[in-house]
């Protein structure tokens, strides 16, 4: 069974671009300096602001919160099943 890396929803585009005008250390950050803060492409970033793109993988969202100082839940919000399916062992029949 494939596993799918866990996706999260932008929940406000407008509050990323407020976010980026104010980071948690009080500076500015442009696209360009936020993709290379959080190790995503440019692109990402950029299309998280458009609408282009509404969802990234986990490992993203942290990147991009951590880079702008904030939780997680404040600009992102899981998407799919809040709980991760793994097999069930076979039981031995008496």
């Amino acid at each position: 069974m494939a596993t799918h890396a866990p996706q999260y929803k932008l929940l406000d585009r407008g509050l990323l671009r407020t976010l980026m005008k104010r980071t948690g250390s009080g500076a500015s950050v442009s696209v360009r300096e936020l993709a290379a803060l959080a190790g995503v492409p440019r692109s990402t970033i950029g299309a998280l602001l458009t609408g282009v793109q509404q969802t990234v993988q986990e490992y993203a969202a942290h990147a991009i919160v951590d880079a702008l100082g904030v939780d997680l839940l404040i600009l992102f919000a899981p998407v799919g099943r809040s709980v991760t399916l793994t097999a069930v062992p076979e039981t031995e029949s008496a």
